[in-house]
């Protein structure tokens, strides 16, 4: 009898002792509840940075409208999205519709007042609104930086001007007035009646409208 009991014990308790080593091992086997749940926001932080960014571009294009938008660049520094993270003169810079300006902006040294801006609207004529000024006076106007300053910041506006409230006269940078007639799509800039090429266009400090015509003020 007692050696039947002595049986029993070691058989429970070795039964005891292999059920306490599965359960251990069970619990190393399977991942803590909170890492689960850490392993799971990091494989979707990918995904959601990915969509910031393209939100980002879709809100960037939103607002722009006109015939030669189609004509800025996809991706890069140059595109919507790309404009709208750099100061207006830096911005323009990569824009592929602005080099002629760009020049015009940098022989003038505007760069640095443009860029340090807080608020600008900017009317800024495509390289073939420089076309009909004959090149002996375009050449001459690059080389006369008071003139060249004079016509540049007659395109700037101190403060930003949505597409619906285009509208109205406006001061500009150069001490005189500008009168633009209509909205949106239907806006025309100034005497010469600038029609916009591609409107709306944000950049870090300023809103653009590429325009058809140089202004003179």
């Amino acid at each position: 009898m007692k050696r039947t009991t002595v049986l029993r014990q070691s058989g429970i308790a070795l039964a005891a002792l292999t059920l306490s080593a599965g359960l251990a091992a069970c619990a190393e086997e399977e991942p803590a509840a909170g890492s689960s749940g850490s392993d799971s926001s990091q494989s979707e932080e990918t995904p959601m940075e990915e969509d910031t960014e393209s939100d980002m571009g879709s809100d960037a294009m939103a607002a722009t409208y006109g015939p030669a938008c189609g004509d800025v660049p996809q991706s890069g520094d140059g595109s919507f999205e790309g404009m709208a993270t750099a100061p207006v003169a830096s911005a323009a810079s990569a824009n592929p519709l602005l080099t002629t300006l760009v020049t015009a902006v940098t022989a003038a040294d505007l760069v640095e007042p443009l860029n340090s801006a807080p608020q600008l609207t900017v009317f800024a004529p495509a390289n073939p609104a420089f076309e009909p000024i004959p090149k002996a006076d375009l050449n001459a106007l690059l080389k006369d930086k008071k003139t060249l300053g004079a016509v540049l910041t007659h395109h700037v506006v101190p403060e930003k001007i949505a597409p619906d409230q285009l509208g109205g006269e406006y001061e500009t940078l150069n001490g005189d007035m500008l009168t633009i007639n209509g909205e949106g799509e239907e806006a025309t800039i100034g005497d010469e009646k600038a029609t916009v090429l591609c409107g709306g266009i944000e950049t870090a400090n300023a809103t653009v409208y590429v325009i058809d015509t140089v202004l003179m003020p």
